[in-house]
């Protein structure tokens, strides 16, 4: 664990599900709340929940895994079906910590897989707390700029620092300057990994597949979701530059028990850029539901 003394007492462990090989961190007493990262490159539960794992875990046991891909899990993930096997590896792994039915709690990404939970298993799921969730109204708008630049991060000439800070500072926040060099670095050094490199996390997808993948990564598309009753809060930067705030009151729109949160002066990593508000939030939402 990198040096973080607001984090003492955090437990790590690696969780053997046969099919994945998870490591997760463990801090707090209460009910299990599970912290999903995004996928941007270099990501990791850490590095993206930082801010907001100390505050939540005065209320809840915060369960912070690494994705299927980053960090130091495994890297096993079905490419025809990313959303569908990242939510079996987060089910194996709460099935092997013995935890029945949890909160969830997911940036971009990590939304998706908790969404998909859910849809799969929805007596799994307690309440969720999505953060710009990826997979919402993915096919009927272009790509952002941001997402394009997230997944070209690999293509071209590679990765590099500079392609990496820009990303962060021009797409991933609202106020490219408030992201300190130390955190670039770390998420750098992270995406350059030779298994990163030779097998990006996350890709477009392709093959004669491709558009099946891209149908089902559209989790609006899914007409379970409207049927879903898991109580869940859209919380949405403004100036979000990789999925678009849009998602926000369409996912409401479709979802039975679903309220939508416009958060100004935030961009994509709400839960870092406003984490103060974020975590009030997400502990008054995840003890008490909507108010």
């Amino acid at each position: 664990m990198r040096a973080d003394t607001h984090l003492d007492g955090m437990v790590e462990e690696f969780v053997d599900t046969g099919s994945h090989r998870i490591f997760v961190r463990r801090l707090g007493d209460g009910p299990p709340v599970v912290l999903l990262h995004g996928g941007g490159p270099g990501a990791d539960g850490l590095s993206n929940y930082r801010r907001n794992i100390a505050t939540l875990a005065d209320s809840f046991t915060v369960l912070v895994p690494d994705m299927p891909g980053y960090g130091q899990s495994s890297r096993t993930l079905d490419a025809s079906d990313p959303f569908g096997s990242l939510a079996e590896a987060l089910r194996q792994t709460l099935d092997h910590l013995g935890i029945e039915r949890t909160h969830l709690v997911g940036n971009s990404y990590g939304g998706a897989c908790a969404l998909r939970l859910a849809l799969d298993t929805p007596d799994r799921a307690d309440r969720i707390v999505l953060m710009g969730p990826g997979g919402i109204g993915t096919t009927r708008r272009p790509p952002t700029a941001g997402l394009n630049a997230l997944l070209g991060y690999y293509r071209g000439k590679g990765p590099s620092r500079a392609k990496l800070e820009s990303f962060i500072r021009d797409y991933l926040v609202f106020d490219g300057a408030s992201v300190p060099a130390e955190l670039i670095d770390l998420r750098y050094e992270a995406s350059v990994d030779p298994a990163a490199v030779a097998d990006p996390p996350l890709r477009r997808p392709s093959g004669p597949f491709a558009l099946r993948t891209l149908w089902r990564m559209d989790l609006t598309r899914d007409r379970r979701l409207a049927t879903l009753n898991t109580p869940t809060l859209v919380v949405w930067g403004t100036h979000d530059k990789v999925n678009r705030p849009s998602g926000g009151p369409l996912l409401a729109s479709i979802m039975p028990n679903c309220h939508s949160l416009q958060v100004p002066a935030a961009g994509h990593w709400v839960q870092w850029e406003r984490a103060e508000e974020f975590n009030a939030i997400t502990t008054t939402y995840l003890q008490d539901g909507w108010r």
